[in-house]
């Protein structure tokens, strides 16, 4: 056992660059000059710190020793090593964390938004604790089969799926884009049980959604057809965003588009460069986004001219859950004048995580490396203890704070689900939703102005 430590604690020692072999240095001579006296005291401290962490290591390596060798029980030694790593990283911020093996396909799926299965979404019906049909997603396996909201998947691959949770269920349905997948599934309103096979394809979620679907179950993204106002949402940043989006601004062009509400409510982020991208599409010039670490260089992004959407006036709307990304593109585009934010105060979210492989690729550390600044250098994040009066997130344009309580926020996640059905018979609310509706009046009023200005110059 004793061989166990020293082997670990090599391991870990190694890592950090250490030499185990390394002998303690003579006493400096006296009398040197003050250039290598610097160089001398420096080598000191530097083996101070060598000295520090060499008994840190070994702490944690007699620790891990001692819990495996005297628990009471068997331990799996993997599970220690993953939640030491998992307490080390807690100690720094909400946004570190180590994923593993297990939970990076769940991650990589989420940032590349595709993965083999039938395209459904599925939550616990809580009468029947079966599988019920949220929405089929358009144009996959599952909507092809006739698979329709409300439905409850009663078995897959013959096996009940009473009481089953969505991680078994999500495990089960998705696989092998190719490969074939059974299900039993009672339609709603009936009580027999169709068994259907359906082949799993290549899902691609898009991350680009409009308000309504129209008869051929795409979306539509203008809210009505008179006043040619675009309503875009976007459910966070993956690998595609900024194509999707850039695809649905020149078809909107095309049919005329005259202003447009870009909804980044309930939006968590995502990926730097997609938010960096997004925010190009809509400003000519300036600063996107700068930002500053401790061991990254120190980078600004700027908007170039070339494939700009511009000439129409522009609302963007954010609340409480709006983060990371969602700020960058937001705070740009407000600093810049290009558009308004209507809502409340954004999340706080203003640091930047890479993603480190570990194990060869097999799990990762996701770690806060650097910070981003608005254009206008104003501080995004919201550190601990930070208090409202506090310059933190992104605040919506002066005559645009419209807050909502949180029995009005489930009123409209409800409203929203409902809106989102594809192909069901859910009723559609009478919930109206005001941070839009001042978002919609706010563009309103500057093409009526617009009409004005243009009636005068003739």
């Amino acid at each position: 056992m004793r061989r166990l430590s020293w082997l670990l604690l090599s391991s870990l020692l190694l890592g950090l660059g250490f030499s185990l072999g390394m002998s303690q240095a003579d006493d400096p001579p006296k009398d040197k000059p003050a250039a290598d006296q610097k160089a001398t005291d420096d080598k000191a401290k530097a083996d101070a710190k060598r000295d520090e962490d060499y008994e840190l290591m070994r702490l944690f390596a007699d620790t891990f020793e001692q819990i495996e060798r005297n628990y009471v029980k068997d331990v799996d030694r993997r599970q220690l090593i993953q939640a030491a790593i998992r307490g080390m990283v807690t100690q720094l911020d909400p946004y570190s964390n180590y994923i593993s093996p297990e939970e990076l396909k769940r991650f990589n799926q989420e940032v590349e938004q595709e993965f083999g299965g039938i395209g459904i979404q599925v939550q616990m019906d809580p009468k029947t604790r079966r599988l019920m049909v949220m929405t089929p997603l358009p144009g996959t396996p599952a909507y092809k089969a006739g698979i329709k909201s409300g439905d409850l998947i009663m078995e897959v691959e013959g096996k009940s799926s009473e009481g089953i949770s969505l991680e078994e269920a999500v495990k089960t349905l998705q696989g092998k884009p190719g490969t074939d997948v059974t299900i039993g599934v009672q339609h709603a309103g009936t009580d027999k049980t169709d068994q259907i096979k359906i082949t799993r394809a290549l899902i691609q979620v898009s991350t680009v959604l409009g308000d309504t679907h129209k008869a051929d179950d795409s979306w539509n993204f203008f809210l009505d057809a008179d006043s040619k106002i675009a309503y875009i949402r976007l459910t966070h940043f993956g690998r595609r965003s900024s194509d999707e989006l850039q695809e649905v601004l020149e078809s909107l062009k095309d049919e005329g588009l005259k202003g447009l509400v870009l909804d980044l409510r309930f939006n968590p982020g995502g990926l730097l460069g997609q938010a960096t991208k997004i925010a190009d599409l809509f400003l000519e010039s300036g600063t996107i986004v700068s930002v500053k670490g401790r061991n990254t260089d120190n980078r600004v992004w700027t908007a170039e001219k070339d494939g700009t959407f511009s000439g129409f006036p522009m609302a963007i709307l954010v609340n409480r859950f709006s983060a990371s990304a969602s700020e960058i593109v937001s705070a740009a585009l407000q600093d810049h004048k290009r558009a308004v934010v209507v809502g409340e105060r954004s999340w706080g979210k203003g640091s930047v995580q890479n993603v480190i492989e570990l194990e060869g690729g097999t799990s990762a550390l996701k770690l806060t490396t650097a910070q981003y600044l608005r254009p206008s250098g104003r501080n995004i994040h919201k550190f601990p203890g930070a208090k409202d009066d506090e310059e933190w997130g992104v605040g919506p344009d002066k005559d645009h704070k419209i807050e909502v309580t949180q029995k009005e926020m489930q009123d409209y996640l409800e409203y929203r689900r409902q809106r989102d059905v594809i192909g069901g018979s859910a009723p559609k609310s009478e919930f109206a939703d005001k941070q839009l509706n001042d978002a919609v009046a706010y563009l309103k009023a500057q093409l009526a102005d617009e009409k004005k200005e243009a009636a005068k110059a003739q």
